[in-house]
């Protein structure tokens, strides 16, 4: 037996949303917690259960690798190797920046020899794996991604007019570059004391003019609504730095590593690579090394029309083109007919409405909205059909 429906971990921190995931799912919220992220994958700290069993998911990819996984993905990774969530956030999330692979097994490998506990506030490496992500919004859904062009970028400054900065902001304008970013960047990140504090008064007093743009006022009113969360924050300066992007219920974007973003409002399904590394870059207060943090940014803008991916569409299936072989993400929509799916790898599949049958083997399963099964690749293959759609996860 091979196909098996999951029950799913979810984690309640303080960011999520009380009622989102009730409403879209009707899962239940009994203790009117904020329920922030659905967990669906063998992750340690929130692995998946087999419903019939009771099993842990990673106990039965760790008996039989190759048959569940398929034999490149036990060669390559030897393990599940992403973690696919429903994401619900009620208030923003840190910005963050994700170091790539080879920093990462550097930093873990360092950290461990420095004795640092992997639990340490101060830890900065978790693992020795990179963070790619992609988000698809199920309802509309706020966020930043990647630096501004730096035309917008000092077009805002100069908009706002902050004193404190006037200095670093002629260098950017002089030189216009990756290094002038980097500097630019460096010099916000680097401000404490009374110095920060003189640089966000100035910002505050800038809340109190009437924007002079459209791209100005979005910035702005993300800022002030952060300060509803963060006040004093550093990362109020950040919508003035990164692209602020508002996707659409079906729209997906993807976070490459060394890429500052932040998730700030709304409800969307998440799929990364099998991973806990985070910098952190304002917007939070836990540990922020800014030292670690620019030695893993890329400075390098994301033109704003570029941020939303464009599915290949192909039989009633959005295929989206992801730049890394740690996962794989399809939307699939199930009619009357039958479809079959061919497999790479294990799968994972979220129901994202409706109701569709899932026949794999001898076996079917019915989902309904909220709920997921995994699927073992040595199938080979699937059948779907219903009247629903359903989010895919495989690599």
């Amino acid at each position: 037996m091979s196909l098996f429906k999951l029950d799913n971990v979810i984690q309640n921190y303080a960011w999520g949303s009380i009622d989102s995931i009730q409403t879209l799912f009707g899962i239940a919220n009994p203790n009117n917690q904020p329920q922030a992220e659905i967990w669906m994958g063998a992750h340690p700290n929130g692995c998946s259960k087999l419903s019939e069993s009771g099993e842990l998911l990673s106990h039965l990819i760790d008996d039989n690798k190759t048959e569940v996984l398929g034999e490149y993905t036990a060669a390559r990774f030897g393990e599940l190797p992403f973690l696919f969530k429903v994401l619900a956030a009620q208030t923003p999330l840190s910005i963050q920046v994700h170091p790539n692979k080879q920093n990462s097994e550097l930093g873990f490998e360092r950290e461990n020899a420095q004795g640092i506990a992997l639990n340490a506030s101060n830890r900065n490496y978790k693992d020795p794996n990179h963070k790619p992500e992609l988000v698809y919004a199920l309802t509309f859904y706020k966020a930043m991604n990647g630096f501004r062009p730096i035309d917008d970028i000092i077009a805002l400054f100069e908009e706002n007019q902050i004193p404190s900065l006037a200095s670093a902001l002629s260098t950017l304008k002089t030189h216009a570059d990756s290094n002038a970013l980097k500097a630019f960047f460096t010099t916000i990140m680097s401000l404490e004391g009374e110095g920060k504090n003189r640089a966000l008064e100035e910002l505050y007093a800038a809340f109190e003019k009437p924007a002079k743009t459209a791209m100005g006022r979005e910035a702005m009113q993300y800022s002030m609504d952060f300060k509803k969360h963060y006040p004093g924050d550093i990362g109020l300066f950040a919508p003035f730095m990164l692209n602020t992007v508002e996707l659409a219920p079906g729209e997906a974007m993807f976070l490459f590593a060394e890429t500052p973003h932040a998730y700030v409002q709304g409800t969307g399904l998440e799929i990364m690579a099998n991973s806990d590394n985070v910098l952190r870059a304002g917007l939070t207060p836990k540990h922020i090394d800014v030292k670690e943090l620019i030695d893993n940014t890329i400075f390098e803008p994301i033109n704003p029309e570029d941020i939303r991916l464009q599915p290949v569409l192909k039989e009633g299936k959005k295929s989206y083109p992801i730049p890394v072989d740690d996962f794989g993400f399809d939307i699939l929509s199930a009619t009357q007919e039958s479809k079959a799916q061919y497999m790479r790898s294990a799968e994972i599949l979220f129901c994202v409405d409706g109701e569709v049958t899932i026949t794999a083997g001898d076996k079917s399963i019915i989902l309904t909205a909220g709920e997921s099964v995994f699927i073992s690749n040595h199938l080979g293959k699937y059948h779907y059909k219903g009247n629903g759609t359903v989010a895919r996860a495989y690599n």
